[in-house]
């Protein structure tokens, strides 16, 4: 029997918090019976699950190999940044004029939740926190129809900083999200959008992304059928 409360959304979501908690890594293999028995679900339900997941992009299907965690290219890392950008500096732009004093109660009880999990030795609760609190921040802001859009991007960010190690500092990210918080609750709106803006490309250019290793097809097509270079024949 399918255990409570357990459905193909739940089952997705579970996925990507594990992803914001850098508990699953780019590429990493998404067994359907090892899914099916951790939930205790039957194998179509999760299959239904990874659909949805795939639908999001977050999951790819490989033929004859089964589910794998997508590993986002430079390009589709830098794309997520940018979105970011756009939703972010909306949510705190739309904020202006705005009675903050409960939302800035709840992000900075967030903001002491992230530094005692610094402190403490759980790296994917580090991990989640960090990454959820610009989700927290949108649902705070009363804008439910952009909670899950942020979610699913700062999830693929959050990829993107597994896959291409990121040198930014859990320390360093809690301390830029206390700056936002703390121009909000000076009624500097403008200025925590921007120190927003400077957080996310903290984080983009943490990133050891190499845009060289990433070639256009016709570069790399070149490179492939280029001649061998041999070795001159001995005379």
């Amino acid at each position: 029997m399918p255990a409570p409360d357990v459905s193909p959304t739940v089952i997705a979501e579970r996925v990507v918090e594990a992803i914001l908690a850098q508990k699953l890594a780019p590429g990493e293999r998404l067994g359907e019976q090892a899914l099916a028995e951790n939930f205790s679900v039957s194998r179509t339900m999760v299959r239904e699950a990874l659909m949805q997941l795939q639908a999001r992009g977050f999951v790819e299907v490989q033929s004859r190999r089964g589910w794998y965690v997508v590993e986002p290219s430079a390009e589709e890392a830098r794309d997520a940044f940018s979105a970011r950008r756009i939703v972010e500096a909306g949510i705190l732009e739309a904020s202006e004029g705005r009675p903050l004093a409960k939302v800035i109660r709840k992000l900075r009880d967030h903001i002491a939740d992230e530094q005692r999990a610094i402190e403490g030795a759980d790296a994917a609760t580090r991990a989640f926190l960090l990454a959820d609190f610009h989700v927290c921040l949108a649902e705070q802001m009363g804008h439910q129809l952009l909670v899950d859009v942020l979610r699913d991007l700062t999830a693929r960010t959050t990829l993107a900083a597994t896959l291409y190690q990121s040198k930014h500092e859990a320390g360093q990210s809690c301390a830029e999200h206390g700056a936002i918080v703390a121009a909000l609750e000076a009624g500097d709106t403008a200025g925590a959008r921007r120190l927003m803006l400077e957080h996310i490309g903290n984080v983009e250019r943490a990133l050891e992304v190499d845009a060289a290793a990433e070639p256009d097809a016709t570069s790399r097509l070149r490179a492939t059928l280029a001649p061998v270079a041999l070795p001159r024949a001995r005379r």
